[in-house]
């Protein structure tokens, strides 16, 4: 993430100043950025905004450690809300913390140059809509943090405000706890029926072009239904694949809070 987000910078409004602890992360910023990394000291002392592109586990501990070092009306802007929400921050209140992540390029979308539909995560080619929240700080924060998350996630189409608590519930909730779950689900699924003789492109064929068609019928992309035997087998398959209040278990702010807790202390 540091390299993707050093490259939207470098053509940029902002002056930055890079921070890289390993001799490869500094090799590659140069190669593929061209720019050299500073101490973390000289970056920090003297930053109006500092970005944390970090792993989620590291985000509480890198804080800590350099919060003494942050001048007075900075804002540390953070790219997931696992940390943030988990309580992992330093007390700091002249210190604005905010987050962003990126929704990554919508399955249904316009892209026509090839470099842009092959862009699947974003921030290079494709658009992407964002969500950003300002977690403490005077209000007019929002707007120059939000600035910076539309530069380092560009193109950027909408830009959606929302609390950090709500970005947890779309990460991990919503987006890894089912989305990523029921992914691999669908991919296993697929895998199934190559098992059991399907010839394999033809059962990844048929499957996501029915998910193409399935997603948008359920989206409300596309204004079609789903046919009578579809909704039969789906009425029929519910209570065999999904356990009663599986939704509650994923969502309740209790299991939030403790998957962002496992996020950010794997151990």
């Amino acid at each position: 993430m540091g390299v993707r987000l050093a490259t939207n910078l470098k053509s940029s409004q902002f002056d930055v100043d890079h921070v890289e602890v390993s001799e490869e992360g500094r090799a590659r910023l140069k190669a593929e950025v061209g720019a050299e990394a500073v101490e973390e000291g000289q970056a920090v002392s003297g930053a109006d905004v500092i970005v944390m592109a970090t792993p989620d586990r590291l985000i509480g501990q890198i804080t800590h450690q350099i919060i003494g070092k942050v001048q007075s009306g900075a804002a540390i802007v953070m790219l997931d809300a696992a940390a943030p929400h988990a309580g992992k921050l330093p007390e700091r209140d002249d210190v604005s913390y905010f987050v962003t992540h990126p929704c990554h390029p919508p399955i249904f979308n316009d892209e026509t140059e090839p470099a842009a539909k092959s862009d699947f995560f974003g921030g290079i080619h494709a658009k992407q809509h964002i969500v950003c929240a300002l977690m403490q700080g005077p209000e007019e924060d929002y707007a120059r943090c939000e600035e910076v998350a539309r530069t380092i996630y560009a193109p950027v189409m909408r830009s959606h405000r929302c609390t950090v608590e709500q970005i947890a519930i779309l990460e991990p909730a919503l987006s890894e706890t089912i989305g990523a779950t029921f992914a691999l689900a669908l991919r296993e699924a697929t895998d199934e029926a190559v098992r059991r003789g399907v010839p394999e492109q033809a059962a990844h064929d048929f499957m996501l072009g029915h998910l193409n068609i399935e997603l948008a019928i359920a989206f409300g992309i596309f204004p079609g239904v789903f046919s009578d035997g579809a909704l039969h087998a789906i009425d029929k398959a519910r209570p065999v694949i999904f356990k009663e209040g599986w939704m509650n278990d994923v969502f309740d702010p209790d299991a939030v809070m403790q998957s962002v807790k496992d996020i950010c202390d794997p151990t």
